[in-house]
């Protein structure tokens, strides 16, 4: 009996240990500590490359960026975690890390990383090249001090005009080679602009395999469901093979339990 309690006391105590150790283990991002279930905005160098590419068409070099990044509860990036890009519209000088909020609980609760990424300088022109720049910059410093997220696969999402940036700047990632993009989320769209980007860019065929799901507000006034539909039939036609148009009550909006059911879709048409 005493040989039994002397065990049970022993293993207590390195179950114990072993807890404290796991809480006391600390992860750190551009010299800041990651929280589990919280936020972290950092910034980060813009290598040269990468300023050509925003500086296009005129605009200033950038030697800095900015990314909020939202984790996941029990987030620990040893682990493999999936990434949803938030891109925003430029109307009304809005900024990817101002819309990266209204996505934040529902990717969060299906164990997604928000990303959103900007410059800590303005541009002349909020261009998708601008965007581009900041987000291939962001994801080179996420890269570079957890190279394991090189593996980790993407997702895009926007809203209006956020959602045709998306459609562009998924293209040309996919074009890249660098991330494996396993589905679009483009709310309050009115236009294919993703049929375009393919065109353009060039990505390889594959990328025609990637969910695109387009969420409509019944009452959206801006992209009416029949615009959606229009969408969805020329993407289609494009060839892209998973496309859904799902209506929800409301208007010219994200509703964060279409972005949960559209997630869960992606996870389950890519099996990650």
């Amino acid at each position: 009996m005493q040989r039994f309690l002397r065990y049970a006391l022993f293993l207590t105590a390195v179950l114990h240990s072993s807890g404290l150790a796991a809480a006391e283990t600390q992860f750190t991002l551009a010299g800041q500590t990651v929280k589990p279930g919280g936020t972290l905005e950092i910034q980060f160098p813009v290598d040269k490359s990468f300023q050509d590419y925003a500086a296009s068409g005129g605009n200033p070099r950038p030697d800095r960026g900015r990314a909020l990044l939202m984790f996941p509860p029990r987030f620990d990036p040893r682990a493999s975690w999936p990434i949803l890009i938030v891109t925003s519209t430029t109307d009304a000088h809005r900024t990817s890390p101002m819309d990266a909020w209204w996505y934040r609980h529902s990717a969060n609760a299906e164990g997604w990383i928000v990303l959103a990424t900007d410059a800590t300088s303005k541009p002349r022109e909020d261009s998708t090249m601008w965007r581009m720049g900041m987000l291939a910059a962001g994801l080179q410093t996420i890269r570079r001090e957890w190279p394991q997220s090189a593996r980790w696969t993407v997702a895009f999402a926007g809203l209006s005009g956020g959602a045709k940036r998306s459609c562009l700047l998924s293209a040309m990632l996919a074009k890249s080679g660098t991330v494996d993009i396993k589905g679009i989320f483009l709310c309050g769209i009115n236009d294919d602009r993703l049929s375009i980007a393919f065109h353009d860019f060039n990505p390889p065929r594959d990328f025609l395999n990637t969910p695109v799901w387009l969420s409509s507000g019944l009452s959206d006034r801006i992209a009416n469901p029949s615009a959606h539909n229009h969408v969805k039939n020329s993407l289609e036609r494009t060839g892209f093979t998973h496309v859904r148009v799902e209506q929800f009550d409301g208007g010219h909006e994200i509703k964060p339990a279409e972005v949960q059911r559209a997630l869960r879709w992606f996870r389950q048409l890519g099996h990650f």
